[in-house]
């Protein structure tokens, strides 16, 4: 093999393994980032102000990666979105800054031990996109 070729394969390699590094740690806990006890979850779902179908095509190219298909979760990267009793404890504000800033590996409630990046990773987000993506995660909840 060519060493160009070489190169490029080795540079694929990298760019999945940041990837799969950018999902995890999010979205399943049952504090919020400061620490403070979160209320309980209330009792009907929570309206979202996205567009879940345009949602559903970001999350499909940002999130999926760690949160699998259709928010099912990823053992060891994602936390799963149809089970979170954390999505029913926030409104769409309080996930949107949430998922701007991430999780560190290091924080209290990162049971997974890998970073949720900030937006996932994908700096280009806007906070409409983000919310469309809010929308669809809130459809996936069972």
């Amino acid at each position: 093999m060519s060493r160009k070729y070489m190169f490029l394969a080795m540079l694929a390699a990298l760019v999945m393994v940041f990837a799969l590094a950018a999902c995890g740690g999010g979205g399943g806990a049952e504090e919020t980032g400061g620490g403070d006890a979160v209320p309980p979850p209330a009792e009907q779902e929570v309206a979202s102000a996205g567009d879940p179908e345009a949602g559903k095509q970001q999350f499909d190219m940002v999130c999926i990666a760690c949160h699998g298909p259709g928010g099912v979760g990823v053992e060891g990267l994602g936390k799963p979105f149809t089970t979170s009793e954390f999505l029913l404890t926030v409104d769409d504000q309080e996930l949107l800054e949430f998922v701007k800033t991430g999780r560190p590996v290091g924080h209290p409630d990162n049971t997974t031990g890998v970073d949720m990046p900030p937006k996932g990773g994908n700096p280009a987000l806007t906070d409409e996109q983000l919310l469309d993506i809010i929308a669809y995660i809130r459809t996936l909840h069972e």
